[in-house]
């Protein structure tokens, strides 16, 4: 029987479905890389929440497919999983519009204060109400960076549900793809930070977009202005975020990534009143979480049984994929679960 590892927890629908096709689930429980190593020396096949290193893939001979749970796959050593033709696979379409009601509600928070308006609530001071300000998103120009499926979705979000005007900066698209969902593309980072009273972040994390906010980034951006990630912390150079949230540059950040996860508990970060976080969760609604552990799954069975799945990073590496003893997920009870 072939064995797939879910190395963080997921939504049980993912294990029900392997199981009823033939695959032996195991639930991960390690905290460091030593223990992961030892976890994953005689699986198939893994789910990833947070990643998976060279050196884990290196330990599991039998290893024949990496899925992904979610879109981002900077925390996996994919380059190094091709090579040693161990297809990775990822969901690409099923958390995004969780992560995209995320974004909204990181800046709503932001805009209308609401963390210490809950907190000054809880202590009865109903003076809060008269000494902080908040804003508005209705009339805002609303910056996207990237314009993937969540940009995407945000910017309907935003145009049709708050009335905001949407500007994109994203150098793999074109002006009709922008129109047709009632956005204007600018062609610089630079322009949309100036003009932008709320930019919300959606590219992925590749060497290239590191620090797509850097300090002349943040220098750019309009007195005031509001900055959302929910994308990968790394888009951000923190430090340099900090300083700009200190001086007033920015209004407020709202924020559900970082650089470093889990978020340090001394992260200057933390002790910011202008600055509403989350714990990398936009994306885990339940519903979102059936659907991306349903898709994980899925695409084990079909690699398993022999069947090239929906979502390679890479198709070609189908042709040369690692083939071991463990396929014997039938055609039959994979079927069964289609």
């Amino acid at each position: 029987m072939p064995v797939c590892l879910i190395t963080q927890p997921i939504h049980p629908i993912g294990a029900e479905r392997m199981r009823a096709a033939g695959i032996e689930v195991r639930h991960g429980t390690a905290t460091n890389e030593a223990e992961r190593i030892a976890e994953v020396r005689d699986v198939d096949a893994v789910i990833v929440r947070e990643g998976l290193s060279a050196a884990a893939i290196d330990a599991a001979p039998r290893l024949a497919v990496i899925s992904n749970h979610g879109t981002g796959t900077d925390k996996i050593a994919v380059a190094h999983a091709h090579a040693r033709g161990i297809p990775v696979v990822s969901t690409p379409a099923a958390n995004v519009r969780a992560v995209a009601e995320h974004a909204m509600m990181l800046m709503l928070a932001v805009a209308r204060g609401t963390v210490v308006a809950d907190a000054a609530t809880r202590r009865s001071d109903w003076q809060h109400r008269y000494q902080v300000p908040m804003h508005s998103l209705s009339g805002k120009t609303l910056g996207i960076v990237g314009f993937g499926r969540t940009g995407q979705i945000v910017a309907r979000m935003a145009s049709a549900g708050f009335g905001m005007q949407v500007v994109v900066w994203s150098p793999r698209v074109d002006d009709a793809e922008v129109e047709a969902l009632g956005a204007r593309r600018v062609d610089t980072l630079h322009t949309l930070l100036a003009i932008s009273d709320v930019v919300s972040l959606h590219r992925p994390l590749r060497a290239d977009t590191r620090h797509t906010i850097d300090a002349a980034a943040l220098a750019a951006m309009q007195p005031g202005a509001i900055l959302v990630n929910t994308s990968r912390g790394g888009l951000i150079d923190e430090p340099a975020l900090v300083d700009a949230l200190r001086a007033g540059k920015l209004f407020g950040a709202g924020l559900d990534v970082f650089e470093r996860e889990p978020l340090p508990v001394a992260s200057p970060l933390a002790a910011l009143a202008n600055v509403v976080l989350s714990p990398h969760q936009a994306g885990s609604t339940q519903e979102a979480l059936a659907d991306t552990a349903r898709q994980c799954a899925d695409q084990i069975i079909d690699v398993l049984a022999g069947r090239q799945p929906d979502h390679m990073l890479d198709p070609s590496v189908w042709v040369s994929r690692r083939h071991t003893g463990a396929h014997r997920a039938t055609n039959e009870q994979a079927e069964a679960q289609a």
